[in-house]
Order: C-alpha cells, then sequence, then structure tokens
C-alpha cells in the first residue's frame, strides 16, 4: 500500500511549485473544435496542479463511487456557470484573487478531509461554491487565448470538455488505486487520507502566500 501512496507523491512531485503557468502557442489550425478540446485537457494535465489537488481533495473524503459522482458533479454545474459568465463578459473578477481563493479552497478542503470522515450535504454546497471560484480560473485561461467573438461557443464548449475529460481520467485513476483500500477504511483513512492532505495543505498553502503576496 505504501508504493501506491509514493506513487501518487511522486506523480505530485513532477509538476513544479508554478501551477497555472499557461504559456499557450497558438497555431494557424487554433480555431479547431478539437484544439479547444485538447486545451480544456492540458489546463488539467499538466498545467493545472491546483485543480488537480482539489479533485484529489474531493476523492479522499470517501471510496464510494456515488458520492464521488455526485461531488464532481456539482464542482462541474459551478464551474461551467461561472466559466460561461467570464467568457460572456457578464462578470469580470480579478485574476490575482481568483487564484488566489482557488489555493485557499484547496486548503480548506484538505483540512476538512483531515476532521471529517464523511460526505454531508454541506460538504456538496461547500463544493458548489468553490467550483464557482475555479471555473474563473478555467475562464482566465481561455480568454488568454485571445479567441475572436464568433468563436466564443465553440471555445466553451470544447474547452469544457476537455476540462471534464481531464477531470474523469483523473478519477478513473484514482479509482482503480483506491480499490485496494475500498475493505480496509481505517488503513486507508490512516495511511492516504491523512498524509496526503496534510501534504496537500502545506503546498496549498505556499501557492495562497505567493498569490496574493508575490
Amino acid at each position: 500500500m505504501k508504493r501506491y501512496i509514493l506513487l501518487l507523491c511522486l506523480c505530485i512531485g513532477m509538476f513544479t511549485m508554478q501551477a497555472h503557468t499557461i504559456d499557450y502557442v497558438l497555431e494557424q489550425e487554433s480555431n479547431s473544435f478539437g484544439f479547444y478540446i485538447w486545451e480544456g485537457v492540458r489546463h488539467i494535465i499538466p498545467l493545472g496542479l491546483d485543480h488537480i489537488l482539489f479533485i484529489l481533495c474531493i476523492f479522499f473524503l470517501s471510496t464510494s463511487t456515488k458520492k464521488v459522482i455526485l461531488q464532481a458533479s456539482m464542482f462541474t454545474l459551478a464551474h461551467t456557470i461561472t466559466l460561461g459568465l467570464v467568457m460572456f463578459d457578464i462578470i469580470d473578477p480579478p485574476t490575482k484573487w481568483v487564484e488566489a481563493l482557488i489555493a485557499m479552497s484547496i486548503v480548506f478542503l484538505a483540512a476538512e478531509n483531515l476532521f471529517v470522515d464523511k460526505v454531508k450535504p454541506g460538504r456538496i454546497i461547500l463544493i458548489f461554491l468553490f467550483g464557482l471560484v475555479h471555473g474563473m480560473g478555467f475562464a482566465s485561461a481561455l480568454t488568454s487565448l485571445n479567441l475572436p467573438k464568433v468563436d466564443f461557443v465553440k471555445a466553451l464548449v470544447g474547452f469544457n470538455i476537455g476540462v471534464e475529460m481531464a477531470q474523469l481520467s483523473i478519477i478513473l485513476l484514482l479509482t482503480i488505486i483506491i480499490r485496494l483500500f475500498k475493505a480496509h477504511p481505517i488503513v486507508y483513512r490512516k495511511r492516504v487520507v491523512i498524509p496526503m492532505s496534510i501534504i496537500i495543505i502545506l503546498i496549498a498553502s505556499y501557492w495562497t502566500v505567493e498569490r496574493i503576496f508575490f
């Protein structure tokens, strides 16, 4: 079991602490639907370490597939709403504070995982609210592509599909790994949830300070 925790830590270590560093190089074919799908995937894997950690926090609290899907669905619904609102200039949140709030949401959710061992209704609401913030972060990445107005709907749909594909891939991988612990919930919490949540808190706390003060 320890080797799976080590594997997860190594995967996280492969990314630099500079999550969300997005350096898009636009090609002639950059207005294709497939391009926007790929950018959505790329924004999560490998560029979106903060979003990956958020998904891990969602997943860690319960090995129940039903509860994971419920939480992931609320997150998806929420970030889709704000992604659309920002893309169509209905809201214009300050990027600096959006990024800081994203980091804080990860700290909060990881900390909750240390003290709570069941998915409660309040957590579902919390994930929805945090999802609204993450959607603004997704929008800042999509906006950086300098899209012509005519491409907004296509870009919005394609990018969101890409984000969901990446999220589902992460959840599927985690499901396969966590099944090893399903018959041992106490061991799972002691050897996976608690140590990984502490690591995530440290990383996200660093991002919070960095994004607010630097």
